[in-house]
Order: C-alpha cells, then sequence, then structure tokens
C-alpha cells in the first residue's frame, strides 16, 4: 500500500523532487466551456505573483474603437443615473458618462450643453433666478436641493448678466415670503465679491477662502454669470480624494456620450448630438440583435462616422457577431443582471454575466473592438472579475443609484433612511415616459413589465466612491498579479491565471460571517 511520507520540519531546496498536482484551478477557456453559466459570485480567481505596486497598475482602457480612458468604469444611460450631473462628474475621475433617453431631443441637448460647457472646479448646477422670484421659491429650494442660496441673473439664468446674490443671511429673518430676491439680495454695486473668467480655479478658491465668503460668483468681460464657486464646494474638494486627469473630448471639454433608441427619429436625433459635440452614441436596446439594431448601426457610421456607436445589449457571440459586422465600434454585454431587472424572469432568456462577458470579449477583441459589462456590478470585486474577463469597462447604474449626482432629490422614507428613487428602464413607471421602445415595445400594444421601481440610501458623491472603487480594482490586479488590462489578457488567453466555481458555502465564507453585529464601511 501506498504511504504517505512522514512529515518533516526541512525546508525544500530547490532541487528536491517536487511535485504539483496538474489540476489546480482551470483556464478561463475551460471553465466557461462545459455549458454552466456564471455570475460574478459564481467565480473567483487564484492569486498570482506579486512583483509591483498597487499604484503601478495601468487601468486605462478603451471605451471604444477610437476612444480611451483613464477610469474604466462607466455611467448606465438610465433616467434615475445619468443626467448632465452625473457625466460631468464621472468624467471629472477619468472614467464616462452616458446620458439616458428617456426624455426629449431638446432635453436631452440641453444636457449635453451643460456638460461641454462646463468647467471643473465650478458648482455643477448653481441656483440661480431672476430678480422677481419671490422668497418662498427660495423655500422650496431648501426643502428640494438643501440650502436657500441663489445667484440672479437678468435672464434667470446662467449667461445672464449678474445682478446679485441672494443668501440664507439676506433672507432667513424676512416674514413676508412674497417679497422679490431683488428686494433683499446683496447686489453688484454694493460690494459682491465675483471672481474673473480669466483666473484660474486655484486662484479664485484662494480669493473665496482669503474673503471669508461662502459664495463667488464668476463672471466674464461683459459682467455674465459663468460659473460659481462657493466654500462648500471647496472644502469637498480638499476633503476628496485627487480626481486624477478627467475625460476630454479633442477640443479639451469634458466628455459626454448619449442613449438613442433605433426608431426612425432617433436618426435626427443622433444628429442633433452630434452638431453638439456628442462623442459617443449607445443604442439603448434590451435585446440589441435585430434588424433595427442592425440597420441604426449603418446609418450612423455612415452619417456621423465621427461619433463612435455602441451596439447591444449581446449577452452571446451569434448577437455580437451580427452587431460587429455591421460596423459597431464597442459592444455592450448583458441581459438580466441588473438589480433592478426582471428580463430573465420574465422572458426566459439572458445569461449569467461572467459568462456573457467572457465570451462576448473573446469574439469582440478578433475585430478589435471593446466591450462594456453592464450589468450586476455591487462593488469593487465586481468590476475585477469584468475587467479580467476581457470587459473594457464596467458599466455600473444600482452602484451610482443614490448618489448625490443622480437625478432627483433626495427624501426621507419610511424608516427614516435618506433615499432616492431608483428604477428599472424595463419598470412601468419608465415605460409609462417612453422607455418602452428599448424593449422593443409598440404604441398601443399591452405593456409587460421587466423591471422595477424603488429605492436607494444615500451614497454620497460619486467623485468620493469611484476613486476608492478604483484603488480597490487595482489591489485585486495586484493580487492576480496583472499590472494592467493588456497583461490580464495575456495572462487569461495563455491560462496562466486560474480560475474555479464556487459552492454557496465558499461565497458565504467569503464575506462576512460569524459577527454578532458589524458595521461595513467600504472606504
Amino acid at each position: 500500500d501506498a504511504r504517505l511520507a512522514p512529515m518533516s520540519n526541512k525546508r525544500a531546496t530547490p532541487d528536491s523532487a517536487i511535485t504539483m498536482d496538474d489540476v489546480d484551478g482551470f483556464s478561463a477557456a475551460e471553465l466557461f466551456g462545459q455549458g454552466v453559466c456564471y455570475t460574478y459570485d459564481d467565480v473567483i480567481f487564484h492569486p498570482g505573483h506579486i512583483n509591483f505596486a498597487a499604484d503601478a497598475v495601468d487601468l486605462s482602457a478603451k471605451l471604444t474603437r477610437n476612444i480611451t480612458i483613464r477610469t474604466p468604469i462607466v455611467s448606465s444611460p438610465m433616467d434615475t443615473v445619468t443626467e448632465s450631473d452625473m457625466a460631468i462628474a464621472m468624467a471629472s475621475v477619468g472614467g464616462a458618462g452616458f446620458l439616458h433617453y428617456n426624455m426629449t431631443e431638446a432635453e436631452q441637448i440641453g444636457h449635453l450643453k451643460c456638460v461641454k460647457a462646463h468647467r471643473l472646479g465650478f458648482v455643477t448646477r448653481p441656483a440661480v433666478c431672476g430678480p422677481d422670484t419671490p422668497l418662498s421659491w427660495l423655500d422650496e429650494l431648501k426643502t428640494r436641493r438643501g440650502f436657500g442660496s441663489v445667484a440672479v441673473t437678468s435672464s434667470g439664468a446662467v449667461g445672464g448678466e449678474l445682478l446679485g446674490v441672494c443668501t440664507s443671511r439676506d433672507h432667513e429673518l424676512v416674514s413676508d415670503r412674497s417679497l422679490a430676491v431683488s428686494e433683499v439680495m446683496t447686489t453688484v454695486t454694493n460690494g459682491l465679491l465675483t471672481g474673473d473668467t480669466e483666473s484660474s480655479i486655484e486662484a479664485l478658491e484662494l480669493v473665496l477662502l482669503n474673503s471669508k465668503k461662502g459664495k463667488l460668483p464668476v463672471v466674464n468681460g461683459k459682467n455674465e454669470l459663468v460659473g460659481l464657486i462657493t466654500r462648500q464646494s471647496v472644502i469637498d474638494k480638499k476633503r476628496r480624494p485627487p480626481p486624477g486627469s478627467p475625460t476630454l473630448d479633442k477640443k479639451g471639454r469634458l466628455f459626454c456620450g448619449a442613449a438613442i433608441g433605433t426608431r426612425e427619429a432617433d436618426k435626427a436625433r443622433a444628429k442633433a448630438l452630434a452638431a453638439e459635440g456628442l462623442d459617443a452614441i449607445i443604442l439603448d436596446s434590451s435585446q440589441g440583435d435585430s434588424t433595427y439594431q442592425i440597420e441604426m448601426i449603418q446609418y450612423l457610421k455612415k452619417e456621423i462616422p465621427h461619433v463612435d456607436v455602441i451596439g447591444g445589449n449581446v449577452v452571446t457571440q451569434a448577437q455580437a457577431r451580427r452587431l460587429l459586422e455591421a460596423g459597431a465600434d464597442g459592444l455592450r454585454v448583458g441581459m438580466g443582471s441588473g438589480s433592478i431587472c426582471t428580463t430573465q424572469e420574465v422572458c426566459a432568456v439572458g445569461r449569467g454575466q461572467a459568462t456573457a462577458v467572457y465570451k462576448c470579449a473573446r469574439l469582440a477583441a478578433q475585430f478589435g473592438v471593446p466591450v462594456l459589462a453592464d450589468g450586476g456590478i455591487q462593488n469593487s470585486g465586481h468590476v475585477v472579475k469584468a475587467l479580467t474577463l476581457g470587459a473594457s469597462a464596467a458599466m455600473c447604474g444600482s452602484l451610482f443609484a443614490g448618489t448625490t449626482e443622480a437625478p432627483g432629490e433626495y427624501f426621507v422614507g419610511e424608516d427614516g433612511i435618506r433615499v432616492k428613487k431608483y428604477r428599472g428602464m424595463g419598470s412601468l413607471d419608465a415605460m409609462a415616459k417612453g422607455s418602452d421602445t428599448r424593449y422593443l415595445s409598440e404604441s398601443g400594444h399591452l405593456k409587460v413589465a421587466q423591471g422595477v421601481s424603488g429605492t436607494v440610501r444615500d451614497k454620497g458623491s460619486v467623485c468620493k466612491m469611484v476613486p476608492y472603487l478604483i484603488h480597490g480594482v487595482k489591489q485585486g490586479f495586484q493580487d492576480m498579479g496583472a499590472t494592467s488590462l493588456t497583461h490580464a489578457t495575456e495572462l487569461r488567453e495563455a491560462g496562466a491565471m486560474r480560475v474555479e466555481t464556487r459552492t454557496g458555502a465558499a461565497q458565504k465564507e467569503g464575506g462576512v460571517h460569524d459577527m454578532h453585529s458589524y458595521k461595513k464601511v467600504l472606504w
């Protein structure tokens, strides 16, 4: 009978007869070729050899065939996730944001213009009103946005002649709330401190801090309001991690993408957006393998070839190939994996997200086209898995819902928690506003929900979340021994990156367990 070798405390020497198991984990090709689809939580990667620091990891990646971003995270084109505020924030931290299209063409163009006109360091959405606005409007502003100070211009908007500023100190003790703001505001002619557009952001911040004021309107040579800097915005900036270099277009403006549908009217919308400087278009469909999308891709590549087009959503190589052959510059991968999506439950179609990303990315790589892993991202570990399985970037919806930059106002729920609304684009609420087009639903037909509506708790600012999230991703790459996305691809395709599936018990063990109580603080 074979006997186990006796235990020894002698250190093994390099020339000892050391043997290793023939199978110690699987290559990605072996694991994902068994006819079983896996989600991110189902799989776990083996650690590699570390000979570099986490900060040395380069996560820059292709967003589309022609666009590169420093931070491989983008916000989803959902109406409770991405409008101009989110697009500005994502571009400022090196990622990208895509405006949803569950709004009119004029509204979408307005958000695009806002992103392109924004100057980093200014308040993203300053409150501005006209001189005849009653003080009661400021009370409503306080309820909606948490502050009651406004810049007052002749037009009631940014770009109008600056008349003054009305802060809480000017109006909080005024009992007659029907009075116009012009009757109590601090006027430009009465010593209002302003900054000029020729100064740098750093110089303007220094002027504000030295003045010990709370607001600094920034004007051009015609005394027209260009932007606003507040003491609180400067404090927030200093407390957050450094954002790094932003994602800019060829003219030095912030990057902005947008989603459109595949209807005839969307052709005109795409041209109008492109005329205003749009950088990339997402064709937003829950099932992208359709003649409608193929025809739209071909049309857009002919009519506005300077704007990259991202097709999808797809989860199989057959779907992906048709869109790639039509000329797509990027692919959006995922179907039914989002936290608010019920497509797999209602329609019985879809795929586990880990498998979908791996399969589609392998095919897209042959066309030189990157893929976005859309859906199922809940933490930095999921981003690591998406990128190492072949995605160039992770598209996030629920992760960014409830942040300061997400559309909508905060309110206090029944449990006393501060929350924002979040809904799937397949929910009946979203469909009522027009998103049924992404589910190929015809007007007048019965609408079946493929998503839900709900709330998510306040998560703070994306500008704070993303830098920490990215550092977690870099640590994950370090643990796997990958110095970049390109290096991770080489390790994966060579079979050097090993991966296994986890049982339910292993997944439980991999999280927090056996605690009487704990508080999970991520950063």
